[in-house]
């Protein structure tokens, strides 16, 4: 006896945040577009920098030119945009994220994570987003800059 065919394709599963941007078997908006895509992200990036440029813990961390060029901010704005559901564009440039292998180099202690999150929450506040999409990506930030902590050292 012969088994009765599905008439449909099972429905593909919803994505959920992660690594990886879009795909055509994926077409349901994402946060990235939720949020406005990628204006807000370079917002938020941007204002980010501005905080970090002028911060006596921060800036020395980065060298001057990728400061200055911008390339710190257009890796960040990359990551956070593919993470959020845009653009793969970071992953093939810079392969995986691989976020604390990165940063091991870098003493990123309490002070350095709270210098951070007080940047970082200065440019989420910036965006104005709805209540939300705000919380999610908070939490999210919140989270990443705790799980880089590598030192206790000042």
């Amino acid at each position: 006896m012969t088994q009765p065919q599905p008439s449909s394709p099972p429905p593909v599963p919803a994505r959920g945040l992660s690594i990886g941007g879009r795909s055509a078997a994926t077409p349901e908006r994402t946060f990235y577009d939720e949020v406005g895509g990628h204006a807000t992200f370079e917002r938020l990036v941007a204002r980010f920098y501005e905080g970090v440029a002028a911060d006596d813990v921060l800036a020395p961390m980065y060298p001057a030119e990728d400061l200055a060029s911008g390339a710190a901010a257009e890796r960040l704005r990359m990551f956070l945009e593919q993470y959020w559901g845009g653009p793969t564009t970071y992953s093939e440039q810079r392969g995986h994220p691989r976020l604390r292998m990165r940063h091991a180099s870098f003493k990123v202690n309490p002070l350095a994570r709270d210098r951070w999150l007080t940047h970082m929450r200065a440019a989420v506040g910036s965006l104005a987003l709805p209540p939300a999409p705000e919380a999610l990506l908070w939490d999210y930030l919140e989270r990443a800059a705790h799980s880089l902590i590598n030192t206790f050292e000042d």
